[in-house]
């Protein structure tokens, strides 16, 4: 039997360096906080192969005493804590005293620093946990590190380290989220002797920003700020117009520190309901002041991760602020400008598709002839556009007749359904009743904030599309993504007032399902029961359904069933019951709501762009497509040569 012994003191410390250090990056991580800590106000960083060969940081802070050099080095060894109840009230970037103990123990280290009021400097060198003399230095107030040949010492944990491509990613990554919460310090780092960032300070925080992500990015950013009861969220979130395919850029700062947090960032998940396709994650540049005393910051060994005393509070801040500021936003996608200039030289050519293109819009909008098709960008250059953009002009000031043909019913709550059950053929006389029926605008909803001016006057374009204007420009919208918002804030509101209309069947209508599709449906009936869909089992694995939306009525109860079916088994995982019932109305809401193709009358076309104003998130379908891009007046005299 193995007796127990404990480990030598060289095995302790590569145990506690491969908590702190995993990689080139967690140096870099942890002497940039180091050096922040210090008061610098100049922090410059250089890197050969990824940190793997060399690492360099170079700050003007306060610098360290000569006495003290050798005590950096030692295991727990801080000017940052005094007894155990500062653990409960941290307020710098390090508290530990563990960093410069884990990197001496695996690399070779020079530590060369010098206080701003002493004469001169000092110098020690680590290599490998073992210290040399403390030797004068004479160099400028501050302090520098140099880590050479990150974990010689330990090959194994060396093996495991990537290409140098893929390690200075990681830096560069450490390095972004200290330079971006502290836009106060002038920041520059280098790799193989290439500058890659040089960072003067700024008092915007949106430069800062920029200088890492982007011009069109930060042009897209959207600023919030609130405060509860000592805490405060300020910073940016995007335009749901940028997203992208993971979390990575959703910066989290706790009172100057980065961090990752689940409930924060399902929070701000739950802010972008509705507004990103499945698979985008929304972007947020967000910082969090909150009492040192609040959050307990000493719960991993690399501080990621943190505990609030109140976490519940803040997650409620974080998701109403910026819920808040989405309804009281313009989230209207817009068409963003392009270096592409529109080909020249061909006004002769154009002057005459673009005169054949006006008569046919003038004589579409009176009810003469058939929709145009658009004209092509190409036939769409010089100063023949000054002509088309009259006819734009003219064609939105024509007071419209109704094309031929029967008008296609938008609203489907509002139909009026013969009273008592309904056998299937009666059903179908219904709902034929129901598509002649034309639209009734919902009473007008409070508004959070004032529209921009929209006229109800539009015009479909390949029976898919409508165009209109307000005062910024020209509004394209897709009629089946605007009608599907509208139907689906329609259908929430009525499934929390409890007043879900629904329609019964004179005769039951059994459909055979699959076996996995039966049981989802049976497991859910009194959910499926909130929606109007009323289920039974009725043997083997078919289920009777006595009920269904009254929306619907253009399904077939086994059509409809199935649909139902397709979204309860959607998910991998099963769905909290908030989020079943939101797919089930983004379902039937996409159902009920006009198609591309349908064909509106004058009427409906203006039914649906006046209730586009009563809808709270009418930018974005449920499913977080946009409904509608918005040509600028400006954006469309730039395209047409007129700036």
């Amino acid at each position: 039997m193995a007796r127990i012994h404990q480990l030598p003191p060289n095995v302790i410390t590569k145990i506690a360096a491969g908590e702190v250090i995993e990689r080139p990056a967690s140096v870099v991580k942890e002497m940039l906080e180091n050096s922040i800590d210090a008061g610098a106000t100049r922090i410059d960083v250089e890197i050969e192969n990824g940190g793997m060969d060399r690492i360099v940081i170079v700050d003007n802070g306060g610098g360290i005493e000569a006495d003290d050099l050798l005590l950096v080095f030692a295991s727990h060894a801080t000017s940052k804590l005094s007894d155990a109840d500062d653990l409960f009230r941290v307020a710098t970037l390090g508290f530990r005293g563990e960093a410069m103990a884990s990197i001496g123990s695996v690399a070779q280290v020079t530590l060369q620093s010098r206080p701003a009021e002493a004469p001169s400097g000092a110098e020690v060198h680590c290599r490998g946990g073992e210290l040399s003399p403390v030797k004068p230095w004479n160099g400028a107030p501050g302090t520098r590190i140099e880590v050479r040949h990150l974990f010689y010492n330990t090959p194994v944990r060396r093996k495991f380290l990537r290409a140098s491509q893929t390690e200075i990613a990681h830096c560069t990554e450490a390095f972004t989220r200290i330079a971006l919460a502290q836009p106060q310090i002038h920041f520059t780092l280098r790799h193989n002797d290439k500058l890659l960032f040089d960072l003067p300070p700024t008092e915007a925080w949106r430069e800062r920003i920029a200088a890492f992500f982007g011009r069109d990015l930060e042009g897209g950013l959207i600023p919030i700020d609130n405060r509860d009861e000592g805490v405060r969220l300020f910073g940016f979130v995007a335009d749901p117009q940028h997203s992208r395919a993971n979390n990575r850029l959703q910066y989290i700062l706790l009172n100057g520190r980065f961090i990752r947090d689940r409930s924060l960032q399902h929070a701000l998940g739950e802010a972008y309901r509705g507004l990103l396709l499945t698979g985008r994650f929304p972007i947020a540049f967000l910082r969090l002041e909150v009492p040192a005393d609040a959050v307990d910051v000493n719960v991993h060994p690399t501080k990621l991760e943190v505990r609030f005393a109140d976490s519940g509070r803040i997650y409620s801040l974080l998701l109403g602020t910026i819920r808040k500021k989405f309804l009281a936003t313009d989230l209207t996608a817009r068409v963003r400008p392009t270096a592409e200039p529109v080909a020249a030289g061909e006004e002769a050519a154009d002057a005459a598709a673009v005169a054949a293109h006006r008569e046919n819009l003038v004589a579409w909008a009176r009810g003469a002839a058939a929709a145009p098709a658009a004209v092509a960008p190409a036939a769409a250059s010089g100063t023949a556009l000054a002509d088309l953009e009259e006819a734009n002009q003219a064609l939105l000031e024509l007071r419209f007749d109704p094309p031929p043909g029967p008008p296609l019913a938008l609203h489907r709550l509002e139909r009026s359904w013969p009273a008592g059950p309904v056998s299937p053929r009666q059903h179908e006389a219904a709902e034929e009743a129901g598509r002649r029926t034309p639209l009734s605008a919902p009473p007008p909803a409070p508004a959070l904030a004032p529209p921009a001016r929209q006229s109800h006057l539009g015009f479909q374009v390949h029976n898919r599309y409508l165009v209109t204007e307000n005062d910024e420009g020209m509004l394209v919208i897709d009629q089946h993504a605007l009608h599907e918002r509208i139907l689906y804030e329609q259908l929430r509101a009525r499934v929390l007032a409890g007043d879900f209309e629904k329609q019964r069947l004179l005769v039951p209508e059994p459909v055979t399902l699959r076996p996995e599709e039966s049981a989802a449906v049976l497991t859910k009936q009194e959910l499926l029961g909130r929606l109007g869909i009323d289920v039974e089992p009725f043997g083997g694995d078919t289920v009777l359904v006595s009920s269904y939306p009254a929306m619907l009525a253009n399904l077939a109860p086994a059509q409809m069933l199935r649909s139902v079916a397709e979204t309860l088994l959607a998910s991998e995982k099963p769905p909290e019951r908030r989020d079943l019932l939101d797919e089930l109305l983004h379902m039937m809401a996409c159902k009920a709501a006009i198609k591309a193709g349908d064909r509106l009358s004058c009427e409906e076309i203006t039914s649906l762009l006046e209730q586009r104003q009563h809808a709270l998130d009418a930018h974005h379908c449920p499913h977080g497509r946009p409904t509608a891009l918005l040509f600028t007046r400006e954006e469309l005299d730039r395209r047409f040569k007129r700036t």
